[in-house]
């Protein structure tokens, strides 16, 4: 796929408090992409989306439903989203993406993940400058020249495009990504993808060993136990 393609940890396990997780980050987004582009679904293609894949992670309806409430007004939480860049050990660097409903108490927490392996958090734009900002998804197709020439016809250039043993990935801007997502599910109904993400990818990755892999995962652990922390991108290699 290119410097751009990378499957990041698969997905939390969707067991115990990491299922617990799972659900608070679906229902924070889905409050968050419902107030910027309204609540109704039909109307808001980002929102019928991310319902649509909340629903794939086996998201409970009942916590569907409240979000999509809070987000019609009728809830009396508020979510902002926040993001924090940080250096880890050796050349390593991270996103870190947070849904919350206060920030001080969230980037206290943060802060504190990073000085417990004495590491710091950036200034705005210290890290972002090394990723691209993109939409990636892998499906199963067995013609990827149909795919590649109904996306140019409708003015969609990919960044990267890659067919590998009957799966096709794509990345795209990210102001592409809903419409290349109604093309493709136009051609193939009932589409299920292998992934699926519109987040941050490292320019470069790097492989952490011996002390610094162990400070990094110490890290990213710490990070990812952060109720209010969503997604970490990185740009070193996971296992």
């Amino acid at each position: 796929m290119g410097r751009a393609y990378e499957v990041r940890k698969a997905s939390i396990q969707k067991t115990g408090a990491a299922r617990g997780k799972v659900y608070t980050t679906y229902a924070k987004e889905i409050y968050l992409v419902g107030k910027k582009g309204g609540s109704d679904p039909e109307a808001n293609t980002s929102l019928k989306r991310l319902i649509e894949k909340a629903k794939k992670e086996q998201v409970p309806s009942d916590i569907i439903n409240r979000a999509l409430d809070k987000a019609k007004g009728l809830g009396g939480e508020e979510y902002n989203e926040v993001v924090y860049e940080g250096f880890g050990p050796g050349a390593s660097t991270l996103i870190i993406k947070c849904l919350t409903d206060n920030v001080n108490r969230t980037v206290g927490m943060v802060r504190a993940a990073f000085n417990k392996v004495n590491k710091s958090l950036g200034v705005t734009n210290s890290v972002t400058y090394n990723y691209d900002h993109l939409g990636i998804v892998s499906f199963k197709y067995n013609n990827d020249e149909e795919i590649f020439n109904a996306l140019l016809e409708a003015g969609i250039e990919p960044v990267d495009f890659d067919s590998i043993d009957g799966e096709i990935t794509i990345s795209v801007n990210p102001k592409d990504f809903n419409p290349m997502k109604d093309i493709l599910e136009k051609i193939i109904p009932n589409l299920e993808y292998t992934y699926d993400e519109l987040g941050m990818f490292a320019k470069e990755k790097i492989k952490l060993t011996g002390e610094d892999k162990e400070i990094f995962d110490r890290l990213y652990s710490l990070l990812d136990d952060i109720d209010d922390v969503s997604e970490i991108y990185t740009n070193v290699e996971m296992e």
